[in-house]
Parts: C-alpha cells; structure tokens; sequence
C-alpha cells in the first residue's frame, strides 16, 4: 500500500485562500458556486455535497455567524463558513456555534479584524497539514514494526486495518481535546454572565 498515493488523492491541502474570496459581496448562490469550485477535489464521492442552500441557512438560523445584509453575504461571512466547513467535520454544530459565538460577537460589537484571524488560520492550517503528514510517515513506521511481529501471510490488509484504527484513534482524540476545549469556552462564558 502506498500511502502516499492515497494522501495525494485527499487533497489535503485544499483551503480557501484570502485570494480565493472577492472584495464584493456575494448572493447565495455564488457562496455555493466558490465552495463546490474550490473544495470540489476533496469530496469523497459525485453525491457528497460541498455545501448547499439548506446549509447556509441552517448555520444563519443557528446563528453560527452574524446576520447578512441584503441578501449577501461579506467575505467575513465567506472566512466564516470556511471555519465551519472544516469545523463541521468532526464537531456538532452546536459546538460550532458555541466556538464562534464571541467571535462573531467581536466582528458586530467592535468591529474585529478578521481577515488577520483568517491569515493566522490560514498558517496554522499549512502548519497542521505539515505535522500531519509527518505523522502518516511516524504511523507507517510504527505499523510496519507490529506488522512484522506478526508474521502474516496476508500484510496489506493488517497494515491498513492497524493505520485505520490509528487515524479513527488519532481523531477521537483530537475531537474529544476540542469538544473539552468548547465545554470550557462555555464554562468561561457562564461565569462572566454571573
């Protein structure tokens, strides 16, 4: 198994850059064009959805981001929904929602810089796929050790039965560390109302 050949097909590296979103703000229809045209690669399969009208509206009645005006939505809204397509993928949208709530309060009451946040995201996710694929490598290695004890006829399935278990387990405890993360943001936020 190559697993270089299978990261490469990922596309991991797919994000959307600040260049990506225009000075101008855009319908709905337009928000969902820039997404399917941009995270497009990354689907898993023809069916998968990058993100659709039902989507963007559950997020605004969920208020995972501040009110649009006139029916458009500003690049901040476009940073916005970009965190929440990633943050999606492994948190509820209720701990989405929680985790944004005093940005967006920021972006209304104080008029907050968030395309600086955006950029800063931005190197961490460069910097996170980095530490990532060094990782894949460190798992490989640590596999192949295991798998070697073994003595198996049958490698290839055991090798990649053993690195999905590690990526499920890597996950879990990835996701686990950010939910804790949003119970405290939560835990904090209580005690200021107090």
């Amino acid at each position: 198994m190559d697993i270089n050949v299978i990261l490469d097909k990922l596309q991991l590296d797919t994000r959307l850059d600040i260049k990506d979103i225009p000075d101008i703000d855009l319908y709905m229809d337009q928000v969902i064009q820039l997404f399917e045209k941009k995270f497009s690669p990354t689907k898993r399969n023809e069916e998968e959805k990058v993100l659709t009208k039902t989507m963007i509206n559950n997020y605004a009645k969920g208020k995972l981001f501040f009110p649009i005006k006139n029916k458009k939505y500003s690049r901040d809204h476009i940073m916005l929904i970009s965190m929440i397509y990633q943050m999606k993928g492994a948190l509820s949208i209720h701990d989405v929602k929680q985790t944004l709530e005093t940005l967006n309060n920021k972006i209304m009451e104080e008029d907050f810089d968030l395309l600086t946040l955006y950029m800063s995201y931005l190197t961490l996710f460069d910097q996170n796929l980095d530490i990532f694929n060094s990782g894949v490598k460190n798992h490989m290695n640590d596999i192949h050790v295991e798998i070697e004890k073994l003595g198996s006829k049958d490698e290839t399935y055991l090798e990649k039965l053993l690195l999905i278990t590690t990526f499920t387990e890597m996950s879990n405890f990835y996701r686990k560390a950010a939910e804790k993360m949003v119970d405290n943001m939560l835990e904090e936020a209580t005690k200021r109302k107090q």
